[in-house]
């Protein structure tokens, strides 16, 4: 049985296990045995050799999210899964900044990626976590800024006098001797969504972090909501309230990437706004970023593109040019076909096809089976492995006809 986390974290909570932390570089996995053996011959305990390689392990992994700073934070693994990356959250304290907001209740701070990035533009933070644990590092992880204070206590208890905005990060898992398990409905998140509104009604400035899959009859009325995506992954759809909701947009898609950040924004609610055409698989095939998707700004970007639908109900677009946008991939089409296993093998056979990427929307395949069927025997869909020729093949359905479109990726 592993061991519970607050038995990886209170060893680190000593003279001699942060020294101990703060000595360690990085290794390789494979290097984790014979390290192991060599601190634990140097005199440390088992327990806190433990700890101290499982945080180093953590710490590598949370680079991905919170760069330079995780060599200075403490994580528990669940907390690293949960927490916001670093680029995001600040974002979020923008909000809060740019309403005038002095003094923010991070309601559920976890580890306290919010926190951070709200107390360095010099917001008064009041971070409040539930868990002990995940408690005790938030307290490590706001040590540099002297305007955090970290709370252990329930969210929902914790006076709000002289607070002018909250911040909330609702627990979207239960956990349980098997895992933990998502839970989908927004009353049964904690704090649930009733909370989160009934706060908003008290006129102060308040943002909650839900996840992207939230569906749109759920979302409050009196609030703007805005799904971001991180490299092409969404990753949450914050809803924002009063004074950090910005006048005339009600949905927005805030797509992030190395080349920097775009948004799309509508002042109309869920289900309004354009009806782009419906035409046939030609020209350039887009896939529109996920954050776009979810916020039903499909429509936006087909016209932006001067392009159509390919059905009214795929978010898939063809457009007879190419038009280079942040809010959507692009495809030339090169083939479209019949989606028809027996054609589809021959296709395959007749190009020399050993790499096959497939993409689908619309139909119930599974491109892992499809390609061990449409591939030779022996053959691998790795593109590291060398020879053959690749494709790109997207599934989709055209009414109730399945197409597949042979493209190359721009």
């Amino acid at each position: 049985m592993p061991p519970a986390p607050q038995d990886q974290i209170a060893p680190l909570l000593t003279a001699e296990g942060w020294e101990l932390l703060a000595s360690l570089g990085p290794y390789r996995d494979d290097e984790s045995f014979a390290l192991n053996a060599a601190l634990r011959k140097a005199g440390h305990s088992p327990a806190l050799v433990s700890a101290v390689l499982t945080q180093s392990r953590l710490r590598t992994k949370a680079e991905a999210k919170f760069g330079e700073f995780a060599s200075r934070m403490l994580f528990t693994q669940a907390g690293l899964e949960q927490a916001t990356r670093l680029s995001v959250a600040a974002r979020h304290a923008q909000r809060f900044a740019a309403a005038g907001i002095s003094h923010v209740a991070d309601l559920g701070c976890g580890l306290a990626a919010d926190s951070l990035a709200l107390a360095s533009m010099d917001i008064n933070v009041t971070a409040v976590e539930m868990d002990e644990t995940t408690a005790a590092c938030a307290t490590v992880n706001l040590i540099p800024f002297p305007n955090a204070t970290v709370v252990h206590a329930d969210a929902t208890s914790v006076p709000l006098d002289g607070v002018d905005g909250v911040w909330l990060d609702p627990a979207r898992r239960v956990t349980s001797t098997s895992g933990t398990k998502r839970i989908w409905d927004p009353e049964a998140f904690s704090p649930p969504l009733s909370f989160v509104e009934a706060l908003a009604a008290s006129g102060r400035a308040v943002g909650v972090k839900m996840g992207p899959g939230m569906p749109h009859e759920s979302v409050p009325a009196d609030c703007e909501a805005q799904w971001v995506s991180v490299g092409g992954d969404v990753t949450e759809v914050a809803l924002w309230f009063n004074a950090v909701r910005r006048p005339d947009i009600r949905r927005a898609a805030l797509v992030l990437s190395p080349h920097g950040a775009a948004e799309l924004t509508s002042g109309q609610d869920f289900g309004a706004g354009p009806v782009p055409a419906v035409g046939p698989v030609e020209g350039y095939l887009y896939e529109p970023d996920g954050a776009v998707i979810r916020a039903g700004l499909v429509a936006d970007v087909a016209l932006q593109l001067g392009g159509h639908l390919v059905d009214e109900h795929i978010a898939y677009i063809c457009a007879p040019t190419l038009v280079d946008t942040p809010f959507a991939r692009a495809y030339k089409v090169r083939q479209v076909m019949p989606h028809n296993v027996k054609a589809l093998k021959a296709w395959v056979k007749q190009e020399r096809i050993t790499v096959l990427d497939i993409k689908k929307r619309g139909t119930a395949v599974t491109p892992e089976e499809l390609r061990k069927q449409l591939l030779p025997a022996g053959k691998s869909h790795s593109a590291k492995k060398g020879g053959g020729k690749t494709a790109t093949l997207v599934l989709t359905r055209i009414g109730e006809d399945r197409v597949a479109v042979v493209v190359e990726p721009v």
